[in-house]
């Protein structure tokens, strides 16, 4: 689903179409936007190739399974990202591959992704392909943070950059991918993906509507006696859970938000409370084993600035 990305194909049709096409191009947006579908699909478009599945021509550079593997080996607690990262000798695997013709036709693209996250040799070693091209070969480069990339590689790429999705689009994206969703789940779902179509389907899978509705109300009305914070507790359980913790926790934050932007009073309360769940969005981790804990965490937070508004209200 390739929704509101009517530039980046105009672009891409536009090139193809035309004498010369870029050997370069830089897919940029935040996460979840569809940048890697659209390569996939452009480079199906480009190469000629029908259907669905693998194809030949079509060489897909990213996080290998090894890497991953030694970060869960590690054990130390630490992210991934620090064991994540293409490696150069990737790079170089493909460069050799890059020395045959293309398998089906005459023309060959490689998609990085995500280029952004290139150990500083692999970006070195990718330059000199991007600055010799073999002939019929097209790279994709798709970057949530371009300007993480060395500047050599971002001037030799055609950059396409794909904006965050409006409300609207948001919304018909999730009725027609998400028919079954209710109300609230949609609603917190746009509030927390900012714009995202991947990260507003997996806070709908995550099924997180009632948490919402849980922290919105305390968020606006405060929770003197502590029921809704319960209730939440609840609705949140005890399954160690990350990719839903750290979803409510980004939930948590986009309501957050709501009230900031909505506030007529002095909002350097909400914002202190801000700074708070983003300290726990980074010490999520050590809330794995009481997730329960994490929800009341969470609702005090939220209660303090529903506290904050009811005296600003008075």
């Amino acid at each position: 689903m390739l929704l509101g990305h009517e530039k980046a194909w105009d672009a891409w049709r536009g090139a193809m179409a035309g004498e010369r096409m870029h050997h370069a191009w830089l897919l940029a947006g935040k996460k979840g936007l569809g940048k890697a579908s659209f390569a996939r699909a452009a480079a199906r478009l480009l190469v000629g190739a029908g259907g669905e599945g693998e194809h030949p021509d079509i060489l897909t550079l990213t996080y290998g399974a090894k890497n991953k593997d030694e970060a869960k080996k590690r054990g130390d607690g630490k992210p991934f990202e620090l064991a994540r990262g293409i490696k150069v000798d990737q790079v170089r695997d493909i460069q050799r591959r890059l020395t045959t013709r293309p398998t089906m036709g005459t023309k060959r693209v490689v998609i990085i992704d995500p280029a952004d996250d290139m150990e500083v040799s692999a970006s070195n070693a990718l330059l000199k392909s991007l600055e010799e091209p073999p002939r019929g070969t097209y790279f994709m480069l798709i970057a949530h943070s371009p300007a993480r990339l060395l500047p050599t590689i971002r001037s030799r790429c055609r950059t396409v950059r794909f904006p965050a999705l409006a409300h609207e689009e948001m919304d018909g994206l999730l009725r027609e991918l998400a028919p079954g969703a209710d109300i609230a789940t949609r609603d917190a779902a746009i509030a927390a993906a900012a714009g995202s179509p991947g990260a507003a389907l997996s806070f709908v899978d995550l099924q997180l509507g009632k948490a919402a509705q849980l922290m919105r109300a305390i968020a606006t009305h405060g929770d003197p006696d502590f029921a809704l914070r319960g209730e939440l507790a609840g609705v949140i359980g005890a399954k160690q859970d990350i990719p839903r913790l750290q979803a409510i926790l980004d939930l948590a934050r986009a309501i957050l938000a709501e009230r900031i932007d909505d506030s007529h009073d002095d909002p350097r309360k909400l914002i202190d409370t801000h700074t708070e769940l983003v300290r726990l969005t980074r010490e999520q981790p050590t809330y794995n084993f009481d997730p329960g804990l994490l929800g009341m965490e969470i609702g005090t937070l939220l209660a303090q600035a529903g506290a904050a508004s009811e005296r600003g209200n008075g």
